[in-house]
């Protein structure tokens, strides 16, 4: 099992890394770059689903190109069952019977049925993050770097969203009091930002 090492020989102290990124990151970045997540969330909270025009506002949020073929497939499903889809992978990773890697694995298992979703996990894991905002977290190639660079191991195999998931739980247990306050997004921000130094 992957979560087995992952702090076991760390390149250097993951916390103080993992602080210092936070602060960087909310002194740099403006404080409406998430309004467009934030929106879809309410709106997730509020209707219980997504649309199509949720999908495409997150898609600008994450700087996708929406000039592909998944994209056309996307938009030529009904909505209706855009928001059936939706519906039950909000329901997955809002499941908290389960534990938040369990949830992400079923809410992925889900959300992959729409097109645009069969491969990658950064837009799949925006979208659960969006719904399920204080328990999901992005994962993206960014956050990857970040991992890597600080001796954190996530492998391409299959479901891997879901490790990553019980990977940041390890982190916010193993954190004690440095992790105190923060959240599985808290950790993908400042993952995010160490990921974007590294290039």
């Amino acid at each position: 099992m992957e979560l087995k090492n992952i702090m076991e020989s760390p390149k250097r102290p993951v916390w103080d890394e993992l602080s210092a990124a936070r602060t960087d990151y909310l002194a740099a970045v403006s404080p409406h770059y998430d309004e467009v997540l934030q929106e879809v969330a309410q709106r997730a909270e509020d209707t219980g689903s997504l649309g199509k025009a949720d999908i495409g506002a997150l898609v600008v949020w994450k700087r996708l190109s929406a000039q592909t073929t998944w994209a056309s497939e996307l938009m030529s499903l009904p909505d209706t069952t855009v928001r059936s889809v939706t519906a039950r992978a909000i329901q997955a990773v809002r499941d908290t019977g389960v534990s938040r890697a369990e949830a992400a694995k079923a809410g992925r298992g889900i959300i992959w049925e729409l097109p645009g979703f069969r491969t990658g996990d950064a837009l799949a894991s925006a979208i659960l993050t969006a719904v399920a905002p204080t328990r999901m977290a992005v994962y993206d190639r960014r956050v990857q770097q970040a991992l890597d660079d600080l001796g954190l191991v996530l492998t391409r195999a299959p479901g891997r969203y879901s490790r990553y998931m019980a990977l940041l739980d390890h982190l916010l247990i193993e954190g004690g009091q440095q992790a105190a306050g923060w959240t599985a997004r808290d950790l993908d921000i400042a993952l995010y930002w160490i990921g974007g130094r590294m290039r």
